[in-house]
């Protein structure tokens, strides 16, 4: 009786190690299929300067803003990251629809897919990316919008025709006080190309973030004391920036940040509004600029930055700026009207 009573008792536990591991698996997903959405704008980015690339074969990941359920809004630092080779990275956002606000996730792909229209800053002016490109499986970085130096750092080149002077500080896209643009054909295309999501050390310096109190919008009041790091989870030492100033003046939010969390179904609603502008705006709109190709090409779109570059190099690209037509005004939202940008030049260094 104890012999059947053993084997009945492995045979149970050796199901619950194959069960168990799926149903995590299968609830991570759901997590990440279904996104995160709530009541309240984020922030408006604060203003910070990019600090030095570590090496070759680093690509900038510009900071955010992200969501806690239990202290709302923190910022997640900017911080350059080892790229996988032949991919760029295209920057998460928070778009407003269906009354809510909700977080599409940044990837990694071949090319720049659609990121709101955020200014990002350092080569991410709202569409496309202009801060570097590919070329033979070497990663070459423009040193017109970033931060490199190119005496231990040989594969650079200097374009300026790329530079935009873009003030915006503006957190999400739609509704009132939101970015108005939409997807063009090239980043639309760009969106359905098989991607790869954040590298594991991205994850864990969001997630390092999180628990960083200083980090916090209700604590910094849009203006971290970590706005931009080296490298992930580095949030002390030489190569950490703090926020100049915050990007326009910050507005407590009149509810708890569980008050504020919608409902899954909601965030699902949303991300499907937002998926049906992005295929009828094929239609709607002309496409704003071509996306930035992992391949070695010419780049065709504006950035927003205000580095003073110390470089000579003579190699450049030409470009034109894109055009776009007007996208229809979404449903209004309250959001604090953004404040000038306080810092649009300082020599030798690059800021947003």
């Amino acid at each position: 009786m104890t012999f059947h009573r053993s084997v009945r008792f492995l045979a149970f536990g050796f199901l619950l190690l194959i069960l168990l591991p799926a149903a995590l698996s299968t609830q991570s997903s759901a997590q990440i299929a279904v996104g995160i959405s709530v009541r309240l704008a984020p922030p408006a980015l604060p203003v910070y300067e990019q600090p030095i690339c570590p090496g070759p074969g680093h690509l900038w990941t510009p900071g955010y803003w992200a969501w806690s359920d239990d202290n709302g809004y923190y910022w997640v630092p900017g911080t350059w990251v080892v790229a996988p080779v032949g991919l760029l990275w295209t920057p998460g956002y928070w778009g407003w629809g269906d009354g809510v606000y909700a977080w599409h996730a940044g990837y990694w792909g071949p090319h720049i897919g659609f990121y709101g229209g955020v200014n990002y800053g350092f080569g991410y002016g709202g569409v496309g990316f202009v801060g570097g490109e590919w070329r033979h499986g070497a990663f070459f970085y423009n040193t017109a919008v970033m931060h490199v130096d190119s005496v231990h750092i040989r594969n650079v080149y200097v374009n300026r025709t790329v530079i935009v002077h873009n003030d915006s500080h503006v957190a999400f896209n739609g509704g009132e006080g939101g970015l108005h643009a939409r997807p063009s054909h090239e980043e639309e295309a760009a969106m359905h190309e098989t991607h790869r999501s954040a590298l594991a050390e991205q994850t864990q310096h969001e997630h390092a973030a999180s628990k960083n109190r200083d980090m916090f919008a209700s604590a910094n009041h849009g203006r971290p004391a970590v706005a931009a790091t080296g490298r992930p989870g580095e949030f002390k030492g030489h190569n950490v920036v703090a926020a100049k100033s915050a990007g326009a003046p910050y507005k407590a939010p009149a509810i708890s940040p569980k008050e504020a969390r919608a409902s899954s179904s909601a965030s699902n609603r949303s991300v499907a509004s937002n998926r049906s502008v992005a295929s009828n705006s094929h239609a709607a709109n002309t496409p704003s600029s071509k996306s930035k190709s992992a391949s070695n090409s010419t780049h065709n779109n504006t950035a927003s930055s205000n580095y003073k570059p110390t470089s000579t190099h003579s190699e450049s690209h030409s470009t034109t700026a894109p055009k776009s037509s007007p996208a229809p005004k979404p449903q209004p939202q309250k959001q604090a009207t953004p404040a000038p940008h306080t810092a649009p030049h300082e020599s030798g260094k690059h800021s947003r």
